[in-house]
């Protein structure tokens, strides 16, 4: 796989742009509710959780279709349509003045994102079953760039106009599809033979994979995953503002810190670590320090603490393109956008449930009438999910 083809560019934007349509929003999201709404932060948080929700359902719903389609009719076209919605969400978030908006806005960006599935199948495509790990990895240093383009265009920008970081995120979604239509060729020449509408219901897909090697146990265990870490874009505006009280610039700069370091741990980090303890190592790895930022994030009351301890959950975020890595193996190259289809489904689970119960949880310790508010109990939470994934993690075995 060459990184530097114009192919494996374009494929890298694509991602980074979904993680943007994710992080964009973070840095403005209290003073963007509250500005369509009434109520405290609290409140706000309550209705913070219901968008992110709503944006993962529809990745749920539609991803499985989505790759399916990728996998019968191509990887570009697909990208280039997913794409072109993208910016029609940008675009209608930019102008929403009601809640009932951001909703629908939000529902269509989540299907547009879905093209994570689509822009993970061709990396496997233009990539050996050896080299996977490290394209999955760079597919993940693209999703931790957009961590960074994301909360800093909302955090600078935010601050001159909540409306502001959309229109500049649409430009960019645009200028990306531009450079797709002309530079990205076809990856795949395995197509499937047919669109089977069974297996694009996201349960059906999961039921048509399901009896291969350790896909239940590896998907498992990635939902549990995936719940916990799920805590950054639910709550971490909230949190941050409740007990440091930072603004939309310094959450924007602790976001675009862990974007950096998520990239860097993805696309450098993740060989050296796979080739000393191998994928399954390199999930177990990422587990272990996943759980230690948990816990130190719950106790700590020092921005800049806080601050500095930041790549520690993101150098965690190895344990994604590992296990990835792990589960791509035991699929044919045809079925590599069902499994990814799958994966982004799975994913969507987790970001669809716990923005729910984490800013439930954030409200209910910061609420207004408590004598004692504790922002970083949902941090606990997350801690016991990653917990209960460790051994399952170790019940998983190498794929055939």
């Amino acid at each position: 796989m060459n990184i530097r083809s114009p192919a494996v560019l374009f494929l890298m934007i694509t991602v980074m742009v979904d993680a943007m349509g994710i992080s964009v929003v973070i840095p403005v999201m209290p003073d963007l509710i509250q500005e369509v709404s009434d109520g405290g932060l609290s409140r706000a948080a309550l209705w913070g959780g219901v968008l992110s929700s709503i944006f993962a359902l529809m990745q749920f719903v539609f991803a499985p279709a989505i790759g399916q389609l990728s996998d019968v009719h191509g990887r570009r076209p697909v990208l280039l349509v997913c794409l072109a919605l993208l910016v029609l969400h940008y675009v209608i978030m930019g102008l929403a003045g009601t809640l009932l908006v951001l909703i629908f806005a939000r529902a269509l960006g989540g299907i547009a994102s879905a093209t994570h599935s689509t822009a993970s199948a061709a990396i496997a495509d233009l990539s050996g079953p050896q080299d996977r790990a490290r394209g999955f990895g760079l597919i993940g240093a693209a999703f931790g760039l957009g961590f960074v383009l994301g909360p800093v265009l909302g955090g600078f920008l935010g601050d001159i106009d909540t409306r502001a970081p959309f229109w500049a995120a649409g430009a960019l979604t645009a200028a990306n599809m531009l450079l797709g239509y002309v530079a990205f060729p076809e990856t795949t020449s395995e197509r499937a033979p047919r669109f089977h509408p069974r297996r694009a219901n996201p349960f059906s897909a999961f039921q048509s994979l399901s009896h291969l090697t350790g896909v239940v146990r590896g998907l498992l265990v990635l939902l549990l995953y995936q719940l916990a870490f799920a805590i950054y874009p639910a709550i971490w505006t909230f949190f941050v503002k409740a007990r440091f009280d930072w603004g939309p610039w310094m959450t924007g700069l602790s976001l675009a810190v862990f974007g950096i370091s998520m990239a860097i741990a993805q696309a450098g980090l993740i060989r050296v670590i796979v080739r000393h303890l191998g994928e399954r190592g390199a999930a177990l790895f990422g587990l272990g320090v996943t759980a230690l930022a948990f816990a130190l994030t719950a106790v700590i009351t020092n921005g800049a603490l806080a601050l500095a301890l930041t790549p520690l959950a993101a150098i965690g975020g190895v344990f994604t393109p590992a296990i990835q890595a792990m589960m791509s193996k035991v699929v044919d190259n045809d079925r590599q956008g069902e499994l990814q289809g799958v994966f982004t489904s799975t994913n969507a689970v987790a970001h669809v449930v716990s923005p729910l119960v984490m800013t439930w949880c954030f409200a209910y310790f910061t609420a207004e009438t408590r004598a004692d508010p504790n922002p970083g109990a949902p941090f606990w939470l997350a801690l016991v999910l990653v917990l209960i994934a460790v051994p399952v993690m170790l019940r998983l075995r190498r794929a055939p």
